[in-house]
């Protein structure tokens, strides 16, 4: 691939909810501009990971570089036709440009790829499902694109469907960004409708990228992968200046000096260049070892910067990302040094988890690991898994609580969030409902646009205990308005409340750390009667009697048992006396008893998720 002049060259992502066609819209926009070959073309092109696939969802930002050349069309001749607004650049029929698209999640757990990709582009393509209509995470990201100075290119996806409302979907689109309506495209991932329309209005509306390239090198790592044989590869966007390989670089934020191998850009597999200039996105092969050196938001410069040379300025970068979600990582086999350099890699390839070094009685050496949610942090230990080999014990997920003594006893703060949860307005009183056992706190409801349509809906804006609305809020929301609501948080801070109190397990009279948690008094007995009935049907039967007991400081408030297997020691009796089997079965209880003050209970690895489904 040649190097195109800037004023060629456009970075753009797409921002949408989950399921609303992103991965399919990509798709075709591969196919439109041949950067693939038709027959090596599939669904789901830019979702690499077989987790991906399998669960049908983006989990990893990916970027793509695409060859575009608009045919010019009668109307741009005769200068008639749709008026296009906030137009930066007249298009140049039959010359070709660089479209570097960044595919992007859509999980609420996964934002921090999205606020990455942001940073990388100039444009995003907010992409709304005709048949559903604008939903809480699309609100967020389109928030964050905007702070960001972005141009948004609003796309009614999915026009094809049968309960299709575009119209109706594209008067919420003008409400909330306040566009005109000629404005807004419409289109279909699956049928290909509308699609060069769209990669046409990125061309027009999306300015080239700034940037000098007479300057020193600056480069922004938003992404890495690492190479068993290549060391870390990491994806960057070059704001300044050029890189050629071989060449020294440096990595200004860790003042780590390296060689970058090999440049080049993904289409979408790696595909080698003899330079990346300013405005491009694209990949250097690194040769760093060490994952620590190379971070993502990192700056990288050429080497050696001599000391003539004016100061060069790093790159804002990423601010830190504070997790939702805290639990324990242990192996099986105790080996925390193959835990520590697989959560290392994987750190370099998912900069949102945040780990520590921990240690628990029950399980040894290990780390503490912070998450943006439950689905993240079953992705988390899914992939240690399959791509790292490592056999995992997971301890129970929790929000992280802060305490202080006051008085003699210990008061609790918990963290809460400011939720938005869009609704028809058909179920805003069920979802009201919900939201008021749950302790929240209502803020106000915005209105979208009105109509006589079932989409016609609202946004409810609430304050929620994070622990509360954690674990199952979003499946009971889903029930509650027929699948019809979407949900979205932010952390806002911790708040004390002296009505949090230490819930402890007991297992075998044992207390259970990892199995401990902070609740809301009035929940207590409630949690405490669900955790000791889940666990009875999780722990495997001993043999011995198992005693499971929930607990609030030394009152015991719940209890279930597990009963011990019976052998028939009896079996092998063939008539005789009785006091033959009586004596067998007294050493028998003799023994249970000894084992019940001595014996262990080991608590299968899956316990501590599954207690949370």
């Amino acid at each position: 691939m040649e190097i195109f002049p800037q004023d060629r060259i456009r970075n753009f992502c797409i921002i949408a909810h989950i399921d609303h066609g992103k991965s399919t819209l990509a798709d075709r926009f591969i196919e439109q501009t041949g950067t693939v070959e038709r027959r090596a073309m599939r669904d789901q092109l830019l979702d690499t990971m077989d987790l991906e696939r399998e669960r049908g969802i983006t989990i990893k930002l990916q970027p793509v570089s695409m060859q575009y050349q608009p045919r010019s069309t009668k109307n741009e001749e005769r200068g008639t036709g749709r008026p296009i607004l906030h137009t930066p650049c007249s298009i140049l029929p039959d010359s070709p440009y660089i479209l570097n698209l960044i595919d992007t999640p859509g999980h609420v757990d996964f934002t921090y790829e999205v606020s990455r990709s942001l940073a990388a582009v100039e444009g995003a393509i907010l992409l709304v499902d005709a048949s559903q209509g604008i939903q809480a995470q699309t609100l967020t990201t389109l928030h964050q694109a905007q702070g960001v100075g972005l141009t948004i290119i609003p796309v009614v996806n999915k026009i094809d469907l049968p309960n299709a409302e575009p119209e109706l979907v594209a008067q919420e689109l003008v409400k909330l960004l306040g566009c005109g309506e000629e404005e807004i495209l419409f289109a279909s991932g699956k049928t290909g409708e509308g699609v060069d329309e769209v990669l046409r209005t990125i061309v027009k509306r999306v300015p080239s990228p700034g940037g000098d390239r007479a300057a020193p090198l600056r480069a922004l790592i938003f992404d890495s992968v690492y190479d068993s044989y290549r060391g870390v590869v990491s994806y960057v966007r070059v704001v300044d200046g050029s890189i050629r390989a071989p060449s020294a670089i440096h990595f200004m934020a860790t003042k780590k000096s390296d060689h970058a191998l090999e440049v080049g850009c993904l289409k979408p597999k790696m595909e080698k260049l003899s330079q990346l200039s300013t405005g491009m996105i694209g990949y250097i092969v690194t040769n760093v070892r060490d994952v620590s050196q190379a971070r993502v938001g990192d700056t990288v410069t050429k080497s050696p910067i001599t000391n003539h040379q004016s100061p060069i300025q790093a790159l804002p970068g990423y601010k830190e990302i504070t997790p939702m979600v805290y639990a324990g990582l242990f192996t099986t086999d105790g080996d925390v040094n193959a835990l520590r350099d697989a959560l290392g890699k994987l750190k370099l390839n998912d900069a949102s988890l945040q780990y520590e070094p921990d240690s628990s009685n029950a399980f040894g050496l290990g780390f503490r690991a912070g998450f943006l949610g439950l689905l993240h942090l079953e992705i988390v230990t899914e992939r240690l898994s399959r791509e790292f080999n490592v056999d995992l014990i997971v301890t129970t997920p929790s929000v992280a609580y802060v305490h202080r003594p006051v008085g003699g006893k210990l008061v609790y703060s918990e963290p809460w969030v400011k939720a938005e949860i869009v609704v028809p307005q058909t179920y805003v009183g069920p979802v009201m409902e919900l939201a008021s056992s749950r302790r929240g706190i209502y803020l106000e409801t915005e209105y979208l646009a009105s109509g006589v349509s079932a989409l016609e809906r609202l946004i409810l804006r609430y304050e929620f205990p994070l622990a509360s609305i954690i674990t199952n809020f979003y499946d009971t929301l889903k029930s509650a308005s027929s699948g019809y609501a979407s949900l979205n948080y932010e952390l806002i801070g911790y708040r004390e409340d002296e009505a949090l109190v230490k819930l402890s397990v007991l297992v075998a009279g044992d207390d259970v750390e990892e199995l401990g948690q902070v609740v809301h008094k009035s929940e207590a007995l409630h949690r405490g009667v669900a955790v000791v009935k889940k666990l009875k049907e999780l722990i495997p039967r001993q043999n011995f009697e198992v005693a499971l007991q929930a607990a609030l400081g030394g009152k015991i408030v719940a209890r279930e048992t597990i009963s011990a297997l019976r052998k028939d020691v009896t079996a092998k009796l063939y008539g005789g006396d009785r006091t033959r089997k009586d004596k067998l079965l007294k050493k028998q209880a003799e023994g249970k008893k000894k084992l019940k003050k001595l014996g262990r209970v080991d608590i299968p690895s899956d316990v501590f998720i599954q207690l949370l489904r």
